[in-house]
């Protein structure tokens, strides 16, 4: 026996690629969706399984990278594992099947195969196969078997059965007993196809010729090579006691649930014998050949023969317990009967389901689409029948759930799109129950964290934005602050502000404002001013730093404040070679003489620029007034023979901001009896110079009305001259031009062609009509143009060049012919009433004729009106 065993252990190798060799390739099994193959058990390390690679159909070159793996429960040995090089499945370690599967039958190990991007799982049943590598061995080896000398021929003695780890055809096959004269053997065999051996009484004992028998019981295997196993059998003669006891039947059946506690009754055997005395008290116990299990679980009581639990039962390990009894006399030379008692176990809901997280995919993008697969999960229930039968079920509201992949397998799938900005993360309460009564469940808990994607963009906190900056601003000072925000998380909700390209009264936005890229915070880069620009607007800019970026646009309004920075500037009257303004004045005006009026503008606005006029000296203030808001001076009372003949005053305008600014002019005034007619030099009269501005800004401000007004009618005046001379050629011979009426070359205006002009100039408080001046233009030689000025006002009228309708046959009065020339009608108010942009003779020779036809000795240029009259306007055409 023991060379027999070391020469086995040698031979293992051989005897496993034989093996291998003989049972072919393993071949998938198409019907149940998974492979199955066989290996034997003892492989070394290394040992061929199969080809995964190719029976799967996966590229053996993204194995690694798909992360290709054999899931197995926490604490399970490895038995075998994959080549990611290859894809071939070999053994991990030494597969004992003896130690993996207790039971007999069909050993399996399964396995989960798992493999990632995209997440794929397949099952792989491996049956281990189990080879000759253990010999039959008995508990003892000298077994001693007493046989009363008055035991009947055929009297059957069971024998201690031989054990052997090995199933199948490398079990004990069958028994064999060395040649006597005695004692024949009969195999016989169990409910679980084992087998063991009963000697038979062939011929009769005398126990007074041999009183032992010694016969060698040899135990063989059906492997291949054959092995074995023997233990002694020495036969003591007894003397007679020829009343064996009976059982009441051969076999016993008993129903028993697994959850029976420690020294629960099984079965009350009983057993009788007519024997009277020791010869017929009965002992009950296990019969030699009973496994050690089942002397482990079931103990019996030698004089009741109560069959008690003495161990925890488990019908997930093994459902059935064979039970051998014997029982015999206490009488010389008892005989041993033997009964066997069958267990069955019921099953009993004790085993709640295992939850087992296999593979988990986390975090998940919030963009995944519906069907994607977070986690696979295995759930395994010990118990049988409906205590074994299991269903999986998620918590309510979420959006996932629990598809079945295979059997006790399901993979955790999304249902619908997830938004991380509404929920960041789902605890997924996964319970599996049974279908036991009372039914057992699992809870478990699968955190999910969702992962962002940049699908949210920014959102400026209103919709636009306005903002007030007081003019003369320090550059560089911050004038407000933007803000959006970003719902994503992490660089998709970084944000970053800009300004959009643009430009503002023709420079680039860039050169206006800046803005923090990271605050949002704007600042001026130049100092702004009311007076140039009042308001404009920026577009902003907030992109987020995700892939793709995503932006936001808001307007920003900016609104310049007026500060009282321009002082009011007097631009009439004007002083006289820069010294003061002089005046005539007829010592017979009466009350109310309108001496003329004081004439300011302020360049700021609101109440910066609301003027106040105001007599700060004068010679006699019981003489004049001055409005202080129109600025008109007039006499309070006629003048008396007292009162001198030269009146000076001093007039202050002054604004309405905060601090006031103001200016000052001083004023001449000569009392006359009466009023010059003629002037007899034009030399002698001159407009009075420019005068000084305060400040840099009116001169710009004086210079650019100027410019404008002076491009502006000399445009009139080409086109009107090019309109006049097309017309002119086709009214050849005609003495003037139809189309130009109230002026023809080379003379003055009829009154009646002053009648029939477009001028309609009401005058004010009920004086005569307009008074209109001719005055030479700087146009085609002999052309001339009209002025005309309302009396009591100091704003000018412009007149626009109109031409009128050629004269028709049927006219009232075809006598009359309007002259060609230039007419001007009123079209706007001008408040700067100096003629400065004028040639100097044209100013010249207005101003003299004005005074000499109109003025006479009642007034001058600056006044607001001349007595009765009508005032001439500085606003005269060149």
């Amino acid at each position: 026996m023991g060379a027999e065993a070391g020469c086995g252990r040698g031979q293992l190798f051989l005897r496993s690629l034989l093996f291998l060799l003989l049972a072919g390739p393993p071949e998938p099994h198409p019907a149940s969706g998974q492979l199955r193959y066989a290996v034997p058990e003892e492989l070394e390390h290394g040992a061929f399984v199969a080809n995964l690679g190719e029976d799967l159909g996966l590229d053996v070159s993204t194995l690694s990278a798909r992360r290709f793996r054999i899931v197995s429960r926490a604490g399970a040995r490895q038995h075998l594992e994959v080549n990611l090089e290859n894809g071939i499945l070999f053994v991990n370690e030494r597969i004992d099947r003896e130690e993996v599967c207790e039971a007999g039958g069909t050993c399996l190990l399964h396995l989960q195969l798992l493999v990632e991007s995209p997440l794929e799982l397949y099952r792989v049943e491996v049956e281990v196969l189990d080879i000759n590598d253990h010999a039959p061995t008995f508990p003892w080896q000298e077994y001693v078997l007493e046989v009363a000398e008055s035991a009947v021929l055929g009297a059957r003695f069971p024998l201690e059965s031989a054990q052997d780890p090995d199933v199948g055809t490398n079990s004990v096959h069958t028994y064999r007993l060395s040649p006597n004269g005695f004692f024949s053997l009969e195999v016989q065999t169990r409910s679980d196809a084992s087998k063991f051996a009963e000697l038979v009484l062939e011929r009769a004992l005398d126990r007074e010729q041999q009183r032992t028998h010694r016969v060698l019981l040899t135990a063989l295997d059906g492997g291949v090579p054959e092995r074995s196993g023997t233990a002694h059998i020495l036969v003591t003669v007894l003397d007679a006691n020829d009343n064996v006891p009976a059982f009441d039947q051969p076999s016993y059946g008993v129903s028993l649930p697994e959850d029976a506690p420690a020294g629960t009754l099984v079965i009350q055997l009983n057993a009788t014998d007519p024997d009277e005395g020791p010869n017929g008290e009965i002992e009950y116990s296990f019969s030699g050949h009973v496994p050690p299990r089942v002397r482990e679980l079931f103990h019996i009581e030698p004089r009741s023969g109560q069959v008690l639990l003495k161990g925890p039962l488990d019908y997930e390990r093994a459902s059935l317990h064979e039970l051998y009894v014997q029982a015999k006399d206490r009488g010389p030379s008892a005989v041993a009967v033997h009964c066997r008692v069958l267990v069955h176990l019921l099953d009993v809901n004790d085993n709640a389901p295992e939850v087992t997280l296999t593979s988990v995919s986390t975090p998940v993008l919030e963009d995944a689409p519906p069907g994607t697969v977070i986690a696979v999960i295995s759930v395994l229930d010990r118990d049988s029948g409906d205590n074994g039968r299991v269903s999986c079920e998620v918590g309510p509201d979420v959006p996932f759930e629990l598809r079945s992949s295979f059997r006790n397998y399901y993979t955790l799938v999304t249902t619908q799109a997830l938004d991380r900005e509404v929920v960041s993360e789902y605890n997924i309460s996964i319970t599996a129950r049974d279908m036991g009564s009372p039914s057992l469940l699992t809870h478990s808990t699968l955190t999910v964290p969702v992962s962002d994607v940049n699908d949210n963009a920014p959102r400026f906190l209103q919709p636009s934005y306005s903002v007030y900056v007081m003019e003369n601003n320090a550059p560089g000072a911050s004038i407000c602050s933007v803000s959006a925000l970003d719902p994503d998380c992490q660089q998709n909700a970084y944000l970053s502000y800009s300004i959009a390209d643009g430009h503002i009264h023709g420079m680039p936005v860039g050169t206006y404002v800046s803005i923090n890229s990271d605050s949002g915070h704007m600042y001026a880069l130049r100092s702004l001013d009311y007076e140039q620009i009042r308001s404009f607007q920026i577009q902003v800019q907030a992109q987020d730093a995700g892939f793709p970026p995503l932006s936001a646009n808001v307007t920003v309004h900016i609104f310049v404040l007026d500060q009282n920075d321009n002082a009011p500037v007097i631009i009439s009257p004007m002083p006289h070679n820069g010294s003061m303004a002089t005046e005539l004045v007829p010592r017979s005006a009466g009350p109310g003489y309108l001496v003329g009026t004081v004439s300011a503008v302020d360049a700021d606005a609101g109440l910066n620029s609301r003027l106040s006029y105001q007599l700060l000296q004068a010679t006699d203030f019981t003489l004049f007034s001055l409005a202080p808001d129109t600025g008109e001076l007039r006499t309070l009372r006629s003048f008396l023979e007292q009162d001198a003949t030269r009146q000076q005053l001093l007039v202050q305008v002054r604004d309405g901001g905060q601090p006031a600014l103001s200016a000052t002019v001083s004023l001449l005034l000569s009392v006359v009896e009466t009023m010059p007619q003629t002037l007899s030099d034009f030399s002698e009269f001159s407009l009075p110079p420019e005068a000084s501005s305060s400040s840099p800004v009116t001169l710009y401000l004086l210079v650019s009305l100027g410019s404008i007004s002076f491009t502006f009618l000399l445009a009139i005046l080409i086109l009107t001259a090019i309109r006049c001379r097309g017309e002119r050629r086709s009214h050849q011979g005609d003495g003037c031009s139809p189309p130009c009426c109230h002026c023809c070359p080379g003379s003055r205006p009829s009154s009646d062609g002053l009648k029939t002009s477009n001028l309609t100039a009401q005058p004010p408080m009920g004086t005569t009509a307009a008074t209109c001046l001719d005055v030479p233009g700087g146009g085609p030689p002999g052309y001339r143009y009209k002025v005309c000025l309302s009396p009591e006002s100091a704003q000018s009228d412009f007149m626009f060049l109109k031409p009128c309708s050629p004269p028709r046959n049927n006219e009232k009065d075809p006598g009359k012919r309007s002259w060609p020339g230039q007419h001007l009608q009123v079209s706007k108010q001008i408040k700067q009433p100096n003629m400065d942009w004028l040639p100097p003779s044209t100013q010249q020779l207005a101003l003299k004729r004005y005074q000499i036809r109109h003025c006479g000795n009642r007034g001058s240029m600056w006044k607001g009106g001349c007595g009765d009259g009508e005032v001439i306007s500085n606003a005269v055409l060149n």
